[in-house]
């Protein structure tokens, strides 16, 4: 039995739709404070669970800005927690997070050991999350993933899709490059190396799908295959500010988790299908 946290997130949903309602305690903000580390401690003397799976998270980049604290909490506070829960109860712990944790001056393909330099509050508090899973936790993976959408909430793809059908043209930005994940592939990986982590290691791996875009790309790709009659342009960054900075170049290099656990990440496109025809 695992613990999922965040679990009515997009990936905690997708989880559940592996594991199904019995497989895993389900929890989120309103059920666990993850914040609040005597509150996991007196949930532990509750319930029995093996792992936990950390899906949690505070995922609005631009409000975090704004929110820093709050962020903070949610990001690095939590996770820290969870680590200290699993060093307690000596289990492993997968702990999600985010490409983010670049600054987007890559050429090539960023690897687990590349130097972080995170651009917003966003990435910085992600990355404050993975150092305190990766020193204090008794045995865990951190997976950082990027560009995640599903079928459930709000998402990139799901927004494109809604205006393709309410315009005639949509702009978007085609000069930052990274690799969309459906959030379902990202679940059957954690669920694949989860029960091979070796007892007493901590490692940081890379897991999206295959394959490199724009946000130009994606959207394209999608109102395209949902049969959309919209126009999509391409415009620059700077055409499109935002609160926060954006990595203009975070393309992950998967070669760790490929190698460690046999994962064969399926391409984007096919992603984007399965995702059209859930919706469906």
């Amino acid at each position: 039995m695992f613990l999922i946290t965040g679990a009515n997130g997009q990936l905690g949903l997708c989880l559940k739709d592996l594991l199904g309602q019995n497989g895993a305690i389900y929890t989120d903000a309103a059920d666990l404070d993850i914040t609040d580390f005597a509150a996991l401690e007196a949930f532990a003397e509750k319930h029995l669970f093996e792992a936990i799976i950390n899906c949690a998270a505070y995922t609005n980049v631009d409000k975090a800005e704004d929110e820093p604290e709050l962020a903070r909490q949610i990001n690095a506070l939590g996770p820290a927690n969870l680590a200290r829960l699993s060093a307690r109860l000596q289990i492993p712990l997968v702990h999600v997070s985010t490409d983010y944790v670049f600054d987007g001056t890559a050429h090539t393909p960023l690897r687990e050991d590349d130097p972080v330099r995170p651009l917003g509050v966003y990435g910085q508090t992600k990355r404050e999350g993975e150092e305190a899973v990766l020193q204090l936790a008794h045995t865990a993976a951190v997976v950082r993933t990027a560009w995640l959408y599903s079928p459930y909430g709000k998402n990139f793809v799901k927004t494109m899709l809604n205006l393709g059908r309410e315009r005639e043209e949509i702009r978007v930005v085609a000069d930052q490059i990274g690799t969309p994940t459906y959030a379902p592939h990202l679940a059957q990986a954690i669920l694949q190396l989860l029960p091979r982590l070796v007892k007493g290691q901590k490692e940081l791996y890379h897991f999206t799908d295959e394959g490199v875009a724009s946000w130009y790309d994606l959207a394209y790709y999608a109102v395209r295959q949902a049969g959309l009659k919209a126009r999509v342009l391409a415009i620059a960054t700077h055409e499109y500010p935002t609160k926060a900075v954006r990595p203009a170049f975070s393309v992950l290099d998967k070669s760790r988790i490929k190698k460690a656990f046999g994962i064969v990440p399926d391409h984007w496109t096919k992603g984007v299908d399965e995702c059209l025809k859930k919706l469906s």
